[in-house]
């Protein structure tokens, strides 16, 4: 009787909430964050977008945070079970910032800002920030943790409470009950973290272009079960995509648990994209994500076992970058570099998962990095010869210039490898600008329909020889001595069918390289020719 009654309780303040919180369409979120972000540009204490939008994330997180733990109740209170909420009164969103003419001004900011002050309850306790930094979890939930690892690295810069008030009034409109609205402002968010690029370029930070992240995610096909790894995860996108993408493998209650608990991990250094990777995260559906906050180079790789391995490693490891010595001393003596790539591309190799009999070819990796990686010398040149030797390097995916623009000119790549057997044969494919275009810009960035070509490509089970791809032998890019010393490991290989290599060719290759592609012409055309009188039959 009890627990018909609370089902009854909670039908109505679902109804009721329902009737309290008309849907938010795309336009309006859109123009309320918008809202928002033009109050924070009358604060004096808010310099730019590196101010203002982790001042909005952490807002928005608060609120997040509160809505879904008012679900979680409603939930409890069915199946006739107390609740324990992460976060407690006074610091939930609903008693201090859900009403409207709520505690403002000096107050406001004194009790976000201050270790010690006045609460919106007249009692004298910790600040909120102070408060949600010395969150513990103690039952195994790691809610808790995740709270206080998110704002152990936030500090308010806003001064006016007045404004700051402004900002909550328009947050508490967003309803995080509603998964259209979730999934909107999921939206809305990653084109805030596309604007942070501007900010962040300036400090060597470049996000990677979507479009890149959705190709990576597609061709290395993470599955259910599998544990995706990103050692230097930034905002989170390829870990929301790789979510997103499992998300859709899930028909049961135990596929969504599996993929809650043990399938997205990350690791992050730097505190401002470790919150937004929480927050990203988070509205993508993934409760409590499993984001290391540190530097995860601050292992010596020599320790690291079967248990610490991974299935999938998709990642865009910073570059151009310094470690301190330290960081270099977890390396092995004859690859010990201050190039940050570098190092990563040891971890990465390091990390996956070896071959065994419920997955033969092993852990599998696509991560980005610049042309200097492909024709490094040196430090750089061993640490290739590993890759080719003990790993297999199946695919180098060549991008055109400007993908990372206006952010970076430096050319990637993106290198696929598994564990399943030493190189034998690497595969280029170079993906080629739209026609009439010299390189991408800012206004007219790299799209996801471009790679729909090199996506057939990668997923043949028989690859050929095309104007886009060709095939090298690994042998062929690894050079000795006569002692047997390295020389060279040089994967910087043009396209041999490049407008550029053919003016170069003699006369009689030319010929051979026309006579091969005719034939081939011919073939397809047998093909199609037996299809119709097929067809016809």
């Amino acid at each position: 009787m009890a627990k018909k009654k609370a089902k009854t309780a909670a039908k109505k303040t679902k109804t009721s909430k329902k009737a309290e919180q008309p849907k938010t369409t795309a336009q309006q979120l859109a123009a309320l964050i918008k809202s928002a972000r033009d109050i924070m540009r009358k604060d004096k204490g808010l310099n730019g977008d590196l101010d203002r939008l982790p001042l909005l994330t952490w807002i928005m997180f608060l609120k997040f945070l509160d809505d879904r733990e008012k679900l979680e109740e409603a939930r409890a209170g069915i199946g006739g079970k107390k609740y324990k909420s992460a976060v407690e009164p006074p610091y939930r969103w609903r008693d201090w910032a859900a009403t409207k003419d709520g505690i403002t001004g000096d107050e406001l900011i004194a009790f976000v800002n201050q270790e010690e002050a006045v609460r919106p309850d007249g009692k004298r306790g910790s600040g909120l920030l102070a408060y949600l930094r010395g969150l513990r979890s103690t039952n195994g939930d790691r809610r808790r943790d995740v709270i206080a690892t998110v704002f152990e690295g936030v500090n308010n810069r806003m001064i006016s409470g007045y404004l700051m008030r402004d900002v909550i009034n328009l947050v508490d409109g967003i309803h995080f009950d509603s998964s259209e609205e979730i999934h909107t402002l999921a939206r809305l968010y990653e084109s805030m973290l596309r604007e942070m690029r501007d900010a962040a370029g300036d400090s060597g930070e470049f996000y990677t272009p979507r479009p890149v992240i959705q190709f990576m995610v597609a061709v290395t096909d993470p599955r259910l079960g599998e544990v995706v790894l990103d050692p230097a995860c930034g905002t989170g996108g390829f870990l929301a995509e790789a979510f997103a993408h499992m998300e859709k493998q899930c028909n049961k209650a135990q596929d969504r648990k599996v993929l809650q608990e043990r399938s997205i991990v990350g690791g992050e250094a730097k505190p401002l994209p470790y919150m937004l990777a929480q927050m990203n995260l988070l509205l993508h559906g993934l409760d409590a994500p499993a984001v290391e906050y540190g530097n995860s180079l601050a292992v010596k790789i020599t320790e690291i076992g079967e248990k610490d391995r991974v299935d999938v490693i998709l990642t865009n490891p910073p570059f151009g970058g310094e470690e301190e010595a330290g960081i270099r001393g977890n390396f092995p003596a004859d690859k010990q570099t201050s190039e940050t790539a570098l190092l990563f591309l040891q971890l990465i190799m390091r990390k996956l998962r070896k071959p065994n009999a419920s997955s033969p070819s092993g852990g599998r990796a696509a991560i980005v990095v610049p042309n200097g990686t492909l024709f490094g010398d040196g430090v750089c040149a061993r640490i290739k010869e590993e890759l080719l030797r003990d790993f297999n390097l199946h695919t180098i995916v060549r991008l055109p210039n400007g993908v990372f623009a206006p952010y970076t000119a430096i050319p990637t790549n993106l290198l696929f490898f598994d564990r399943s057997r030493p190189t034998k044969d690497i595969w280029y494919y170079e993906l080629p600008l739209p026609e009439g275009r010299r390189n991408y810009t800012k206004t007219k960035p790299l799209q996801f329909e471009e790679f729909a070509d090199c996506v057939k490509w990668f997923q043949l089970k028989r690859r050929r020889e095309t104007d886009q791809a060709w095939r090298v032998s690994a042998e062929d890019v690894l050079e000795y001595d006569e002692s047997g010393s390295l020389v060279a490991c040089d994967l910087d290989l043009k396209n041999p069918r490049s407008a550029a290599a053919m003016e170069h060719l003699p006369p009689e290759q030319l010929a051979e390289d026309i006579l091969v592609k005719e034939r081939r012409i011919i073939e397809i055309m047998e093909e199609i020719k037996a299809e119709l009188v097929g067809a016809d039959a």
